[in-house]
């Protein structure tokens, strides 16, 4: 077992970020605390509240009424009552009013739906084009979720997902949703996990689109409060999202599809899963930390042993990407940047004509400063967490400091592997 320090202020850490680990116990972020930094991270999280509009609407609008649509050829096309639904933190109405801004889908996202890149054109040849908000990244991240489920150990819902009680609500709006459909039934009672797996994976769909629906109005706040000069360090990000993880903590987690006007619980709220164990912890842990290897990255062939054999030790999100093969084509967080691309506020895009190797290099330097951004989110939570499980920072007691620092020291020994870019983002050079 360790020993306690015995002086009051504990002795400089050894560890590898030992000047990390310094700056998180002064109650910092992980980023270095620069006006180039505080500037990219908040016009990232403005870019990329935008199109997380339509994300947390679309999972919602999937799970909720497009359900077991065999051909669901318009899953994407979103109809007017989900672009005016009212997102629960934003709004005049809001149950917690985050935003100052209005509920329903923002006015860039309207405008964007309406003409995108290309001018007023019929809304199928704009999704053929891709001239449109893409979906796949939304649902790339919602599959991670859904596999790495069970083996990250937050929370209680994906085992619910296994339970029998989940499976009999499921039944009954399977049963509902193809009453009228015979081949459909028939083909439920032959293969009943089929069906259920799918809607196991719906469930997922509800899942992020609640978490999101929360992110989405806290980016936008932190833009404005940023317009306004509110905003003086990365640190003073950091700790709005910290307030903002509290707030919600206990926001419910819970899947209802809509059937002929009928509501089916599915996951009732009443079960108490909640937004920060069910949703947020889980998301971060895959697809910060997890994901997967794209295609065409990494063979998946186990005598080529490119990829771990354990999923825990899956090391491929945002927090450890190298963004240069990574923007590729086809490749969902290529498909963010791009969406985020739309939505840039100006002073990015100055900053990126500065420091471009040219307009292709955008898309890329738009992918590093997204990783400089969700280190700093990850920086929450991991203050979040400490403040949850641990000690306050200015503690007196040296026992509860140096618990502090352990527990720091086990978090960042998740960022030794050499493919992490911690050891990149402390420098301002890093594009």
């Amino acid at each position: 077992m360790t020993t306690t320090p015995v002086k009051q202020k504990l002795p400089p850490s050894k560890h590898e970020f030992a000047e990390v680990i310094h700056r998180l116990e002064a109650g910092g972020s992980m980023l270095p605390d620069t006006p180039e930094n505080l500037m990219q991270i908040i016009g990232i999280y403005k870019a990329y509240a935008i199109p997380m509009d339509f994300y947390w609407r679309d999972l919602l609008y999937i799970a909720e009424r497009v359900f077991l649509n065999p051909l669901p050829f318009f899953k994407y096309f979103l109809p007017k009552e989900y672009l005016e639904r009212p997102n629960s933190y934003a709004g005049d109405k809001a149950e917690l009013r985050i935003w100052r801004g209005e509920a329903t889908a923002h006015p860039e996202l309207l405008a964007f739906i309406e003409k995108g890149e290309l001018g007023k054109l019929p809304r199928w040849l704009h999704h053929l084009l891709h001239d449109r908000i893409n979906m796949e990244f939304a649902e790339a991240c919602m599959r991670a979720m859904l596999w790495h489920g069970r083996d990250m150990g937050y929370g209680q819902f994906d085992a619910y997902l296994d339970s029998q009680e989940y499976k009999a609500n499921a039944d009954i709006a399977i049963k509902a949703y193809f009453k009228n459909n015979p081949l459909m039934l028939g083909l439920y009672k032959l293969f009943p996990e089929m069906f259920l797996e799918q809607v196991r994976q719906l469930s997922y769909y509800a899942n992020l689109g609640l978490f999101w629906e929360v992110m989405c109005p806290v980016f936008l706040e932190m833009s404005d409060i940023y317009d306004e000069g509110g905003f003086k360090t990365v640190t003073d990000a950091m700790n709005f999202l910290v307030k903002g993880i509290f707030a919600v903590a206990n926001r419910p987690i819970y899947h209802h599809v809509y059937i002929d006007g009928k509501c089916y619980e599915i996951i009732p709220k009443s079960k108490g899963f909640t937004w920060l164990h069910d949703a947020a912890l889980p998301y971060v842990e895959a697809v910060f930390y997890r994901t997967a290897p794209f295609r065409g990255t990494k063979s998946y062939n186990a005598q080529a042993r490119q990829i771990p054999r354990e999923q825990k030790d899956f090391h491929y999100g945002i927090l450890y990407a190298d963004v240069f093969p990574v923007g590729s084509a086809g490749i969902p967080p290529t498909f963010l940047m791009y969406d985020m691309l739309h939505f840039l506020p100006p002073y990015l895009v100055e900053y990126y004509r500065q420091h471009c190797r040219g307009e292709d290099d955008m898309l890329i330097q738009l992918g590093i400063s997204f990783q400089r951004s969700m280190y700093n989110v990850t920086s929450a939570v991991i203050q979040a967490l400490r403040q949850a499980l641990h000690h306050p920072l200015d503690d007196d007691n040296p026992q509860h400091l140096w618990e502090n620092r352990q527990f720091f020291e086990k978090q960042l020994d998740r960022f030794k592997r050499q493919e992490a870019r911690l050891r990149d983002i402390q420098n301002p050079n890093y594009r």
